[in-house]
């Protein structure tokens, strides 16, 4: 299927651009486009309602386009992704950031939860819980709908921290932590 949608761009891309190289080749030729320009009194005529209404049907069938296409762009990858997650059986129960870069996961695979260090080259098995009590907390935990606010603080905190480095940047003409 994919083959069959590069298939299709390639000779889209290749369509366009065949109608479009004799309208470039005579312009090539005239000169400048501006060469012929022989109006003395350069101010804009009146806009027709019909051009305007025009401009705006086009600009509407742009965003249109570009909808549907964030559409069956974001179909291919939920599905593509759901196939390669979904046979693995696995679930994220607890993620906590340490730092750019690193994290420590509370992962469930096969009936085990793991407790993994992830940093940018590496994963780590830190540990395997196996109390069931603790084990249950977990799953009602990660069940349970986040605050909302926590996340909003959280991620306000990183702007906070990034808003103090800013100045940084200017000074001394590089980048301090």
């Amino acid at each position: 299927m994919m083959r069959r949608w590069l298939r299709f761009a390639a000779f889209f891309g290749l369509a366009v651009l065949l109608l479009a190289l004799p309208d470039a080749i005579a312009l090539a030729a005239e000169g400048s486009y501006l060469s012929g320009y022989t109006e003395p009194d350069p101010r804009p005529t009146g806009v027709s309602w019909w051009s305007t209404l025009a401009y705006l049907l086009s600009l509407l069938a742009v965003f249109a386009f570009v909808l549907v296409l964030a559409y069956l762009a974001s179909r291919f990858l939920a599905g593509h992704f759901a196939k390669a997650t979904g046979a693995s059986g696995g679930h994220l129960l607890v993620h906590l950031p340490l730092g750019p870069n690193r994290s420590v996961c509370i992962v469930e695979l096969a009936d085990r939860v793991f407790v993994l260090g992830v940093t940018e080259h590496s994963i780590t098995l830190l540990r395997e819980i196996t109390d069931p009590e603790e084990i249950e907390r977990l799953h009602r935990s990660s069940l349970a709908p986040s605050g909302g606010v926590d996340i909003f603080s959280s991620q306000m905190g990183t702007l906070e921290q990034f808003a103090k480095r800013i100045p940084s940047l200017f000074r001394d003409g590089g980048y301090r932590r």
